[in-house]
């Protein structure tokens, strides 16, 4: 007794190398699903790495703000946090 999948398998292989028109549509349509498929993976990596970056900058500005905060200055918020003057100074508050 086959499996289903299998005989859907079989009588799909069967249809297409009946009809040279319908293979190369089936081509066609699994390519094309290929190709979706792996734009959305890059799609989706690439969104990790922006979540990543802001999060990394996200942290970076909360070690500033806590340094601020803390008294420290300008200068050495700078120099732990590898920020610019004008983004520590974007920081404090006015």
């Amino acid at each position: 007794m086959e499996e289903p999948a299998m005989q859907k398998a079989l009588t799909t292989l069967e249809f297409l190398s009946q009809d040279e028109r319908a293979r190369q549509l089936y081509e066609d349509r699994k390519k094309a699903l290929m190709t979706y498929t792996a734009d959305i993976d890059g799609a989706r990596e690439e969104g990790r790495e922006e979540g990543r970056e802001e999060g990394e900058q996200m942290g970076i500005k909360k070690v500033a703000l806590a340094l601020l905060d803390a008294g420290d200055s300008v200068e050495k918020v700078m120099q732990v946090t590898g920020l610019s003057r004008a983004a520590v100074e974007a920081l404090e508050p006015h």
